[in-house]
């Protein structure tokens, strides 16, 4: 008997030897893969700031010219950058009832030039400061190395910047080819009144402005 189970023992052992011989060491692992495609879509805008109503310096009779200002902020996270143009909304821009500036003649229509008001003549018109001011015709604006619209007296147009005229057109003034930072980038319109040899009529007069920023 028990020979029998030392037997039947040794039987079982010699199994599971020879099956552990048989069997491979170790077992690769299966494996698998994949992958996604994370999309991100960033939407571009433009975003421009509303300065308050600007009040130009008081004319008269012992004053003969007028300055004020009003400073547009523009941000873009357009590739192409941006473009930033200024209109009036009426032609003359500057009203008072029945009365009005002339916009400002330069001596090439559409060429900014010197503050000069002709003789005889009260007129409006406007110059541009800033990073980004256009810089057509050999810096259109004068701008260049200028900070100030006024030449330190605060009713005298800076004799360094180059005016024009409003019309009811969009006129560019500033541009980038690029992205702005996220603080934006400023521009400084520069109005400018003046009378020469003639007395403009007293009265309340505005004139409405348009700033518009537009994507590239």
């Amino acid at each position: 008997m028990i020979q029998k189970i030392t037997t039947s023992i040794m039987m079982v052992a010699v199994a599971f030897v020879g099956y552990a011989f048989l069997e491979p060491a170790s077992v690769g692992a299966a494996t698998d893969t994949d992958s996604i495609i994370v999309n991100l879509t960033v939407d571009d805008g433009i975003s421009i700031t509303s300065p308050a109503d600007v009040t130009m310096s008081t004319m008269g009779i012992s004053a003969n010219s007028s300055t004020g200002w009003a400073v547009w902020n523009v941000k873009t996270n357009a590739p192409l950058g941006y473009e930033l143009a200024v209109k009036a909304s009426a032609a003359p821009a500057m009203v008072s009832g029945s009365n009005s500036f002339d916009d400002y003649t330069e001596a090439s229509a559409g060429t900014p030039d010197a503050w000069s008001v002709d003789s005889g003549k009260f007129e409006f018109g406007f110059s541009a400061l800033g990073t980004d001011v256009v810089n057509v015709n050999s810096d259109e604006y004068g701008a260049t190395g200028q900070t100030a619209c006024d030449s330190g007296a605060s009713s005298t147009p800076n004799a360094s910047l180059k005016y024009e005229g409003f019309t009811t057109a969009d006129e560019v003034i500033a541009s980038r080819a690029a992205t702005t930072t996220t603080d934006g980038v400023d521009t400084r319109i520069c109005f400018a009144a003046g009378q020469n040899g003639v007395f403009t009529p007293a009265g309340a007069y505005s004139a409405t402005i348009t700033a518009t920023a537009t994507t590239l």
